[in-house]
């Protein structure tokens, strides 16, 4: 198959007349700019390499607008809404979590996500038992993404206590304890289930440091392949980062990069109380920090610092995280917006004279690559053709503008086409 795009996104910024050549399984074996368009190319006006989620919870899509009231105390928070989770956590069994799966991710790819992360500690039954299957739950997501046609790389996660301390579980948490045998097993049967379908991938998890011990941490790293995404919770909450720094000692990213080797496996998730230095740190060690936009403002956790990362040259990508939204340029809107609110200027993410947009999307499509366990994300020999396709809005519009307009402009089209591994998934915004 040969793609002829008027403007495709490549590593560099903007090329035209890129022509664009995808082997028998699913790869890009070239991609040629300023080049003629040939009789038989699939033409299309703007392309962009795929975007892959990188933190998502399936099942929160269920209680999306659920949790807007406010509680008894009216001193709302993310701890207020985490009861509202669990609540809708206790009644979900593997055809319901199977059923929410689906639609949420339909609307992720519709939305241009050529990927998935799914962040997976909804393990045992309401009562807290295990499943005949232990891993019922696990499959229920990986079978929905099958379906839907959307990568996924499925994380089981560790979650051993209920805070730093080390204190048992709470009874509404029963349902995502696991040891980490557990999550070792867990893994290695599902990438035996599933080891003949590139589109699925197995990583590990652990929830956060407030809910898994330094020696469970390790030895959930030491046991797990070496190629494998390892990712977690970090410094998501003002709360959290306290009770780390009374328990062991520091603060959460500090404590890990010392006692781990932190490298370009690592996602680690939220960072939203991350300091500069330790930013810069993450950045030096090629690990990346997902950021959830639209969670981290619903739940009011605060705003990351996204110029630390970029002045040190860290690694960024996007997750839907709860599901209250599944539009990657939503995603990227308020990640800028919310630091020019923060720093009172404009044109934050901005950097070697490229757009907010190009920086933003380019930066978080490429930073999914090692920690989605899929070669995607850049328009470069070898990867896989994961690409979204846009229209130009008005005769008016620069081509330049074209992502810029897609991000930042209310109403602007969203992706007209979705490509994954070669095959298109949407086209003309249907489903194929």
């Amino acid at each position: 198959m040969r793609i002829f795009a008027k403007r495709a996104l490549l590593p560099n910024g903007w090329a035209s007349n890129v022509a664009i050549v995808v082997d028998a399984s699913g790869l890009i074996a070239g991609a040629t700019p300023d080049d003629e368009p040939r009789a038989t190319d699939e033409v299309v006006e703007t392309l962009l390499p795929g975007m892959a989620n990188l933190h998502s919870h399936a099942f929160q899509r269920a209680m999306a607008g659920r949790a807007e009231r406010p509680s008894a105390s009216g001193d709302d928070d993310f701890w207020t809404w985490r009861q509202a989770m669990y609540d809708l956590a206790a009644t979900l069994d593997p055809d319901a979590l199977h059923a929410i799966a689906v639609e949420a991710y339909r609307g992720m790819l519709r939305a241009g996500y050529t990927s998935v992360t799914e962040f997976h500690y909804l393990h045992r039954d309401p009562a807290g038992a295990w499943y005949a299957e232990k891993g019922a739950m696990a499959k229920a997501l990986v079978e929905a993404a099958r379906q839907v046609g959307l990568p996924i790389c499925l994380l089981p996660v560790l979650y051993a206590h209920a805070n730093a301390r080390g204190e048992p579980l709470a009874d509404e948490q029963r349902r995502f304890e696991t040891s980490v045998d557990d999550v070792l097993e867990t893994a290695a049967e599902l990438r035996r289930s599933y080891a003949g379908d590139p589109a699925v991938a197995i990583g590990v998890a652990a929830h956060s440091l407030r809910a898994v011990s330094p020696d469970e941490l390790r030895a959930l790293v030491e046991g797990s392949p070496r190629d494998v995404p390892v990712h977690l919770h970090i410094a998501e909450q003002e709360r959290e980062v306290e009770e780390v720094c009374a328990t062991l000692g520091a603060r959460p990213v500090e404590w890990l990069l010392d006692r781990f080797e932190v490298d370009g496996r690592w996602s680690l998730v939220h960072a939203t109380h991350a300091e500069p230095h330790e930013l810069e740190e993450v950045a030096s060690r090629g690990a990346v920090v997902a950021i959830c936009p639209t969670t981290e403002a619903n739940l009011g956790d605060g705003i990351f610092a996204l110029p630390a990362l970029l002045r040190a040259g860290g690694r960024f990508g996007i997750g839907s995280d709860s599901n209250v939204s599944f539009s990657p340029a939503e995603e990227l809107r308020l990640l800028e917006y919310g630091q020019r609110l923060s720093l009172r200027r404009r044109v934050v993410a901005s950097a070697m004279g490229r757009s907010c947009g190009e920086t933003l999307y380019g930066g978080a499509a490429a930073g999914g690559t090692c920690v989605s366990g899929f070669s995607t994300g850049m328009i470069v020999r070898g990867m896989r053709a994961d690409f979204v396709t846009l229209k130009t809005i008005a005769a008016a519009t620069r081509p330049e503008d074209a992502l810029d307009r897609y991000i930042f402009v209310d109403g602007a089209p969203g992706p007209e086409g979705v490509m994954i591994g070669g095959r298109w998934r949407v086209r003309d915004k249907e489903f194929v």
